[in-house]
């Protein structure tokens, strides 16, 4: 009886919620006991859903609230939408299913400041509920590793345009770790802009930095390998291997291949090729590529009838949100300098008259 009661007194009180905001409602609504509380975890710029199961009756009354602020409200069938923070009008969303017992509310493209504390309150004529939602944000948005030389030396960057709560970030070179690398903040506001910068001293080892975000139990890896220098002669082809690690594949992942060629401290794309759409985009006529290897995940492709300006180092990368390869050749192309017939013939007279004259020394020893 004495729960009927507050429950008459709770639905007494939904007409006058125009008011919504005045200090004795508030107050009613504060006393309420939390009957259960749950955490979840959100992502920058996603959508999430606040779950919340009730025992379904006639004449639902339903509000949520964060903070004191009014996030959604719904009694006599309808939203009621009057008196929402500014900061949720046409975030929030009511399933269809609030009859049957879901009062769970959908928040659309979530930001770092909808973390906190969610008190849901529901009344029907069977009893209230009260419970309590924690949404603890987070951010992991745009992972990559970057290569670049500088006079003779190599850095390896990797870096997360936008992450939330602050990453640990660790490098690796072959088996070992490494500790010696700089860190810098960039953006030092939420959601933080990070990068941290090795120099690379064994370029004849491979590479690894990895990005960790523990709030959202979501690891990226990147990898840095130096292939061997190749020497090639004028108008020859060469063929440049490109191919995931063993410990690392692409299933169910978008992902983008690109080679892009390195010389006097500009780069220039060559290829590109989108997982999603399987579109091979080639930006010179001497680029070929083997669409039969692109489907078993070898992205190798071949340079034909190579010219000096080909010399350069060629960078293949292939990146997905969770991974990044880095594979570098360095190729050098030789002039070609053909021996004509009569180069050959005045080649083959001087070698006689050098064995005719060593002949005459050697017996003008021995005499």
């Amino acid at each position: 009886m004495k729960a009927e009661a507050v429950l008459s007194f709770f639905l007494i009180l939904i007409p006058s919620l125009s008011e919504f905001q005045n200090p004795f409602f508030l107050a009613f609504f504060n006393h309420f006991s939390i009957d259960s509380e749950q955490t979840v975890t959100g992502r920058l710029n996603e959508d999430l859903i606040l779950p919340c199961l009730f025992e379904s009756g006639p004449e639902v009354a339903t509000h949520w609230k964060i903070q004191g602020q009014n996030v959604h409200s719904y009694y006599k069938g309808s939203n009621k939408l009057e008196r929402q923070d500014p900061k949720h009008a046409n975030r929030t969303l009511f399933h269809s299913e609030i009859h049957n017992g879901n009062d769970s509310l959908s928040l659309i493209k979530l930001n770092l400041q909808d973390d906190g504390s969610y008190i849901w309150c529901t009344g029907t004529e069977s009893g209230k509920t009260t419970n309590k939602i924690v949404l603890k944000m987070g951010a992991f948005l745009m992972p990559m590793m970057k290569y670049e030389t500088r006079n003779t030396s190599t850095f390896l960057t990797c870096c997360v345009l936008m992450i939330y709560p602050h990453p640990t970030i660790t490098w690796q070179a072959g088996n070992t770790a490494v500790s010696e690398s700089t860190m810098e903040e960039l953006e030092p506001s939420p959601p933080f802009y990070i990068k941290s910068t090795l120099n690379v001293t064994f370029s004849n080892k491979s590479y690894e930095c990895v990005i960790e975000n523990s709030l959202l139990k979501q690891t990226w890896r990147g990898q840095w390998v130096m292939k061997e220098h190749l020497h090639k002669v004028q108008s020859e082809d060469i063929s440049l291997s490109c191919q995931l690690a063993n410990n690392f594949s692409l299933p169910n992942q978008d992902f983008i291949v690109t080679w892009s060629r390195m010389k006097s401290g500009t780069s220039s794309v060559l290829a590109y090729f989108l997982s999603s759409s399987q579109n091979t985009v080639i930006s010179e006529s001497q680029f070929s590529w083997n669409k039969e290897l692109i489907n078993q995940s070898h992205f190798s492709w071949t340079l034909t009838d190579l010219s000096l300006s080909d010399n350069g180092e060629y960078l293949c990368n292939i990146s997905s949100s969770k991974y990044t390869l880095l594979m570098v050749h360095t190729l050098h192309v030789e002039s070609y300098n053909p021996i004509s017939p009569d180069e050959h013939s005045g080649n083959a007279k001087e070698n006689m008259l050098l064995s005719d004259a060593r002949s005459v020394k050697e017996m003008e020893t021995e005499v």
